[in-house]
């Protein structure tokens, strides 16, 4: 289960603008299996916001983990994950993918994690299997804030 405690009526940390009850928890509490590769994304960012590494060993498809276990996901210094801009997402039959950036803050800076990841769906439930990582599209001065405060970024996290 989680590592941290959320208020299942605020918003989802996935930035989806549904209460976590609505959108991430049901896949937490294995009440309902993920219906596309964006939800899993989503429910799989949620888990790194609430240090639920049981539930990212869980969905990541066991022929692509290569050794990571929890303790290697609990491995300090850990980010403070901000928010998730998903880009792209697509799917066809078994197979899918969604690009997105997931901001963090770390040693107070801030960065992302651009990535196009691939999922597998088997039997039935959506997979991670693995992602290929690009360059972040940092925002401007003038941009709204990553974190979602409602500033602008200079006035904000990139202040």
């Amino acid at each position: 289960m989680t590592n941290i405690n959320i208020d299942p009526q605020s918003l989802c940390p996935c930035c989806s603008k549904q209460t976590y009850q609505q959108c991430c928890q049901p896949f937490h509490l294995k009440k309902q299996s993920a219906k596309t590769p964006e939800q899993l994304m989503r429910s799989r960012f949620c888990a790194f916001y609430l240090k639920d590494y049981d539930y990212l060993i869980a969905t990541h498809h066991s022929q692509y983990l290569n050794c990571l276990d929890k303790e290697t996901l609990a491995q300090e210094p850990l980010p403070q994950w901000l928010s998730l801009d998903v880009i792209r997402s697509s799917h066809t039959n078994d197979k899918g993918q969604v690009t997105f950036q997931a901001w963090y803050k770390l040693d107070d800076e801030i960065d992302a994690i651009h990535e196009c990841s691939d999922f597998l769906k088997c039997d039935g439930q959506w997979l991670y299997t693995e992602g290929k990582q690009m360059d972040p599209v940092m925002p401007k001065r003038n941009d709204k804030c990553v974190c979602y405060s409602g500033k602008k970024f200079k006035q904000c996290c990139g202040g």
